[in-house]
């Protein structure tokens, strides 16, 4: 059986059955937005591994939008990780303004309207890749587009960024949780409480910068 697949249990937490590849970008992605928060460089090699990861299950529990949101990481971690690797101090922490961030929500929903209509098409137009139908192609979508833009923020390290994962966070618990993906539910809920630890720590490098 492939370790891979998400059938393919490493251990039973209360009565919850967790496959090896679900543990594997829990525990990853746990250590990346720590290390984040810390705006300490180790984010983006751990990332890269949790991406891989997150690749492979969200294809296998039709989350197409969030599976292709990890080959756009991907590209954005090698940039991110390019940016800090040596000089993280002499990237400061800023913000993006008001009248930035209000746009940014706007593109946010737009976005999301236009991704959620084409990954709806995708088992029709690629269905020897995608067999099965998009689930709940909107909250995935959204998920999808805030983090494209979290991520960027994160790379430029705009304090905004926090607020995008923030939502992202909430989004996504409750699509995990109603796809059964209970152990990445509650991560996100942990990541929930890790914004929140980012944003002091940010807050704290802009104030003494």
């Amino acid at each position: 059986m492939n370790i891979f697949q998400v059938d393919h249990i490493a251990l039973t937490i209360l009565g919850y059955p967790l496959s090896y590849i679900e543990l594997i970008a829990t525990v990853t992605g746990l250590i990346s937005v720590y290390y984040a928060s810390r705006a300490n460089v180790l984010t983006w090699p751990t990332g890269i591994i949790n991406e891989a990861a997150l690749f492979i299950l969200f294809y296998q529990v039709q989350l197409y939008a969030d599976m292709l949101l990890q080959v756009y990481f991907f590209i954005v971690t090698l940039f991110g990780w390019r940016t800090w690797k040596n000089n993280t101090a002499k990237v400061p922490v800023t913000s993006t303004g008001n009248f930035r961030l209000q746009l940014l929500f706007v593109i946010t929903l737009l976005a999301t309207a236009i991704v959620a209509l084409l990954i709806m098409q995708l088992h029709r137009w690629l269905p020897f890749y995608f067999t099965k139908p998009s689930s709940y192609p909107f909250a995935d979508a959204f998920i999808m587009v805030a983090s494209i833009i979290a991520t960027v923020l994160l790379a430029k390290k705009q304090i905004e960024t926090w607020y995008f994962w923030l939502a992202v966070d909430l989004v996504s618990i409750l699509l995990y949780l109603t796809k059964g993906i209970y152990f990445l539910s509650a991560e996100y809920l942990l990541f929930a409480g890790l914004v929140f630890s980012g944003l002091l720590q940010w807050r704290k490098k802009m104030l003494y910068a």
